[in-house]
């Protein structure tokens, strides 16, 4: 885990401390001494700094890089002591093009922070100023909290938790699994008290302690559409966006694991990619996760195709043109024929010379659930917790640099609401492809006939549905317990089809798969949070525009989430697709390309063409969901009893957000083959596991005598308050 942190206080606290000097750093120019929780100008041996830190700039507004950064990844460029810009992560700027934004950002364009290539975070000092720049989808967050006469930030919310010895947010962990991809649940909270997040598309601005949250990124209006470029012009865009994230990584120095476990010599039935593996080293050098699907698929030849450096320093990854290590993921427990077209696809794309192509083959071993007691601290919950073995085998086969394709579907799809924005432009006619393709999946029947009325309906209901008031009807639904949307059928014990997710897509806001479980307590403080943010001032976006933005947020959340859980020693994973200038050239895209059936495959198809990249395979494209629902249900069918002991005596019980007896009760039922939503059971179960991890959880990311005495949440879960 690589985070960064510093703070601003007020010039006062730090008039008089002279002496103290950061821990490591002997003559490190301006004197470095620490707040403390209670700053003292006569006690001069007070200091506190995180643990495994490098300072990049010392006091009146100290700024450190804490956990294993690669040399490369941590950047300072300097104008005079007190005017620099700190840039931690990738990112495809020179340092001249770091100085001209750094000039910008002086003057307040904060914009120009935001526009290299590459997945960053951006620190600015200009004089006792601070600006840290969060990017547009959130998979880089900034977290602030009021310590010491002033503000401290990081890019982790646990270790701010730690410094102010935050106790549990019981309200904002409801909301996440009440309203998971609902901003005004959520708002700027996190798992701790007294920790907030800043937005996406938002910075964060000091000034000697006093803090202010700014946005970079113009808003669209609700009644008028932004403008909008052509297709052609807008693909190309977006081409030219994704290769410039390709290629930042490219470009960037190759590094070699740093500790490489001895092979054990030849072992029968394991070759060796399969004992790198099993010894959890990746190999020196890029490579990509290789699906089957369009947008791995596409990461991976743009890389392959793409000139960069050919290997590390020492001369790995340089043998036989093998540039390029493409990772397939083989579940052999899956059943039914969309598996193995996914492997049939992902061979055919391996056949490209510059691809060296390694399938990593697992069975019940590597299912959802497996092996829960293992795992990191992640900083909060998230979905991927429950499939972090499944995760690690595959990129432990991977490289020390693994482009993945999250984010694809969330930047690059069409959100259904969109088709709402389409007809607050008066563009029926767009309307017909997208819903003759939901037509077309409910099969031939008498139904099927009503459905593009249906949708229709639907979409403008929700057009002619004020923000403030579909905020207030998702509150009395949270309310009451009801669940289905307006205009969706009652599905009952049916599966859900595309038809009722797009009908249920289209409103404001929508509750989580989990909030069925929740109690009713836990769902009225929820309805309190919606009910509480139509007071409050915000920037009302078009539906369809605004529940992208969310879904696209929680996404991001997930993925960053994905990395800590999954994370291999010495290797990083990109996922250019959440960079910010391609989550920009994506939003240009028009509305009426985005809700065209295949619109993604077919965008991704363009961008591969003017890489010079035509001959794709048969099924190029096609998406299928069905055989991660198959796993996840075996996963949980083998794993239910470690999962009813794990309910036995939950945290979330104790917390009053659930009835073990009722969710004891759902697992059984999914374990059984019932329609329960298997999403909405990974979250209560992702979130049971790290509250318990969190609770487990011994020592603290600080130290120094000033360092906070106990860790985060050390009562553990706080008791239930009555509203």
């Amino acid at each position: 885990m690589r985070w960064l942190v510093g703070w601003s206080s007020v010039a006062a606290s730090f008039g008089t401390v002279g002496a103290v000097r950061a821990p490591g750093t002997a003559g490190a120019g301006p004197a470095s001494s620490r707040p403390s929780s209670h700053p003292s100008a006569d006690d001069e041996s007070l200091t506190v700094h995180p643990v495994g830190s490098q300072l990049l700039w010392g006091d009146p507004d100290p700024l450190w890089a804490v956990g294993d950064w690669r040399p490369d990844e941590v950047r300072v460029v300097s104008v005079d002591p007190f005017t620099r810009i700190a840039v931690l992560g990738c990112c495809g700027a020179s340092d001249e093009e770091l100085r001209v934004g750094l000039f910008a950002a002086r003057g307040g364009a904060l914009r120009h922070l935001t526009a290299w290539s590459g997945s960053y975070t951006a620190v600015v000092q200009a004089g006792r100023r601070v600006t840290v720049v969060g990017d547009l989808a959130g998979a880089r967050p900034v977290f602030y909290t009021p310590w010491a006469n002033g503000t401290a930030y990081a890019t982790a919310a646990l270790p701010l938790a730690d410094l102010i010895e935050a106790q549990l947010d019981i309200g904002h962990l409801a909301a996440l699994l009440a309203c998971p991809d609902v901003p005004e649940a959520l708002r700027d909270g996190t798992p701790y008290a007294g920790v907030r997040r800043i937005p996406p598309g938002h910075a964060l601005v000091l000034r000697e302690g006093s803090r202010e949250i700014t946005g970079y990124e113009p808003v669209a209006s609700l009644a008028v559409a932004a403008p909008q470029l052509d297709a052609e012009r807008a693909v190309d865009g977006v081409r030219d966006a994704l290769v410039e994230a390709v290629r930042a990584r490219l470009t960037a120095p190759r590094h070699a694991p740093e500790t490489v476990p001895p092979d054990p010599g030849p072992v029968p039935g394991m070759g060796p990619a399969d004992r790198r593996a099993a010894r959890g080293a990746p190999v020196p050098g890029i490579g990509a996760d290789l699906s089957g699907g369009s947008a791995s698929a596409t990461l991976a030849l743009l890389a392959a195709g793409l000139p960069g450096v050919p290997g590390t320093v020492l001369g790995h990854g340089t043998g036989a043109g093998e540039r390029l290590l493409a990772v397939t993921f083989n579940d052999l427990t899956a059943e039914g024929p969309g598996g193995d077209a996914e492997l049939q696809r992902a061979g055919a794309i391996a056949a490209n010379p510059r691809l060296h192509h390694v399938v990593v083959a697992a069975g019940a071993e590597a299912l959802p659930y497996a092996d829960l007691d293992s795992g990191p601290l992640t900083d909060e919950p998230g979905p991927s917790l429950v499939t972090t073995e499944r995760h690690r085998r595959r990129l432990a086969a991977g490289s020390a640099d693994h482009f993945t394709g999250h984010g694809a579907r969330q930047v690059l799809d069409a959100h259904p609401a969109r088709l709402a924005d389409l007809l607050m432009d008066r563009r029926r006619r767009d309307l017909l492809r997208p819903v003759a393709a939901l037509a077309k999946v409910e099969g031939p029947s008498a139904h099927s006939l009503f459905v593009p009325l249906t949708v229709y309906r639907a979409a403008r209901r929700l057009a002619r549905t004020p923000y403030r008031a579909g905020i207030e009807e998702a509150a009395a639904r949270l309310m009451d317990g009801r669940f289905d949307e307006p205009g969706a059928r009652s599905t009952g014990n049916a599966p859900v089809t595309a038809l009722d997710a797009s009908l249920a897509a289209l409103s404001w806001t929508r509750p989580g798969p989990a909030a069925r479980w929740l109690t009713g307590e836990a769902l009225a403080e929820v309805s309190v949070r919606l009910q509480g943010s139509i007071t409050r001032p915000s920037s009302v976006q078009r539906p369809g525009e605004a529940r992208a933005r969310a879904a696209l947020a929680r996404a991001a959340a997930d993925h960053r989430v994905f990395e800590q859980a999954a994370e291999v020693r010495s290797q990083r994973l990109h996922a250019p697709f959440l960079d910010n200038q391609v989550v920009r050239a994506s939003r240009t895209l028009p509305e009426a390309l985005r809700v065209q059936p295949g619109a993604r495959a077919a965008i991704l198809r363009a961008v591969l063409a003017g890489a010079g990249i035509r001959d794709l395979p048969p099924g190029w494209g096609a998406t299928s969901h069905a055989s991660s629902a198959v796993a996840a249900r075996a996963g949980l069918r083998a794993a239910i009893g470690d999962l009813i002991a794990l309910f036995d005596a939950p945290l979330l019980a104790d917390a009053g957000l659930i009835e073990a007896r009722v969710v004891r009760k759902a697992l059984r039922a999914a374990a059984e083959g019932e329609p329960v939503p298997l999403d909405g059971l990974a979250d209560l179960v992702s979130t049971e596991l790290w509250l318990r991890r969190l609770i487990s959880r011994r020592g603290t990311c600080w130290t120094g005598t000033a360092a906070p005495r106990q860790r985060a949440v050390a009562g553990g879960v706080p008791p239930r308050r009555a509203l």
